[in-house]
């Protein structure tokens, strides 16, 4: 099929104009996907012939969307020049707000982290919280050496569900005041970038099919334990947010409390370890860290706190397996740091829930999966954006 016809089927009008913008987006999307490669390489590889290959190529090089970046000696033949994008062509900001941390990063386009920062959430409201964000941002930009107008698309991860009417985030109910409506167009207006909003369990199952290891999976959960509980889902490389974009919040599955009815996230988080080893009679200011660690040095309470907070989660997994059926279940999230003590009574106790049994891993990408995720996200859009706008002038 020609480009022509492509255009013709998507109601687009046919000229030069965008025979050639196509052709040079068909090129970078092959760079981008498979590696660097030559001029004759990408003329075998895409059909095109070899002049409107090098015409297109040079075109891309002009908008600096690709570079040189070596040369090929075949055993017959000329040395032949090799092409790749130019990651430095763009860039995106991730950016992980948490009830303990915020997390903020620069990327270029190949997703390459350029700068970052990880600074404590001390912030008392949320109008602090907001500011926090925005001046951490700000900083993170001037460290990287990039001009703040290259930085081109950035993604929020958040707690919650991000309701896109009502401009304003619900559920989120770890960051007091954090649903007030307005907080992320203040965000948008004093950073002066496009940025888009997503729940971070979902953004961490993105960014652990990205760079972790969910990439080989073709339906994966990703179960987020911290301060609260969450889920997300990844099908053939998709995320999976339901109708209202609530899929994956299994937080509030009901759960058989000690005295009443209670969330799935009051027993299945890092509180709750914390309070399981209280009623076991660990004291102190105790924190899931620490609960982790004393059972690692053989604190009966603590121990027993462990192995109870790995029966429920192989109770969250158990349910997930029966209406996802996943292939993979990856456990992160701040609980993910001590996975080592919690793998084997989770897969022992979904031996005896369920003949239901994904397998069961921990995160690669450990506290980074939601920053991540963020930045792969943005990506998506940021290339395009690049594209676009470097076109349009060259």
């Amino acid at each position: 099929m020609t480009a022509a016809d492509v255009a013709e089927q998507q109601g687009r009008p046919w000229n030069r104009q965008r025979l050639r913008s196509t052709n040079e987006r068909l090129l970078l999307d092959r760079l981008r996907a498979a590696g660097a490669a030559s001029r004759a390489q990408l003329a075998r590889e895409t059909g095109l012939s070899k002049p409107t290959v090098s015409s297109a190529l040079a075109a891309l090089e002009a908008a600096g969307l690709v570079h040189e970046v070596g040369t090929h000696a075949p055993e017959r033949g000329r040395t032949a020049v090799l092409y790749a994008p130019d990651p430095a062509a763009g860039h995106v900001l991730g950016v992980d707000v948490g009830r303990g941390w915020l997390r903020v990063a620069v990327a270029d386009l190949d997703g390459a982290v350029v700068a970052r920062s990880d600074v404590r959430n001390r912030a008392r409201s949320s109008g602090a919280m907001a500011d926090l964000v925005v001046a951490t941002a700000r900083q993170v930009v001037a460290g990287s050496g990039v001009a703040p107008q290259e930085v081109v698309h950035a993604v929020v991860g958040t707690p919650g569900v991000y309701d896109e009417k009502q401009r304003r985030v619900r559920y989120a109910m770890h960051l007091p005041g954090w649903g007030r409506a307005g907080l992320f167009d203040r965000m948008r207006e004093e950073l002066g970038v496009p940025l888009e909003v997503h729940n971070d369990a979902n953004l961490a199952a993105l960014g652990e099919y990205t760079y972790g290891v969910g990439a080989a999976s073709r339906l994966f959960a990703y179960i987020l334990i911290g301060t609260g509980l969450g889920m997300g889902v990844v099908s053939e490389g998709r995320l999976f947010t339901g109708a209202h974009g609530l899929a994956g919040e299994i937080g509030f599955l009901p759960w058989p409390g000690q005295q009443k009815p209670e969330r799935l996230e009051d027993a299945v988080s890092g509180v709750a370890v914390v309070e399981t080893a209280r009623r076991f009679g660990m004291s102190g200011q105790l924190t899931a860290k620490a609960v982790f660690d004393a059972a690692r040095q053989g604190n009966e309470a603590a121990v027993k706190a462990v192995q109870l907070e790995g029966e429920r989660i192989a109770h969250t997994v158990a349910a997930a397996a029966a209406v996802l059926d996943p292939d993979l279940v990856v456990l992160g999230g701040g609980v993910g740091h001590s996975v080592d003590l919690l793998l084997k009574p989770v897969r022992d106790n979904l031996r005896a829930l369920t003949p239901l049994r994904p397998k069961v891993v921990p995160s690669r990408l450990g506290e980074d999966a939601v920053l991540l995720g963020a930045v792969a996200t943005a990506l998506g859009t940021a290339r395009d954006v690049v594209f676009e706008r470097r076109s349009a002038t060259s």
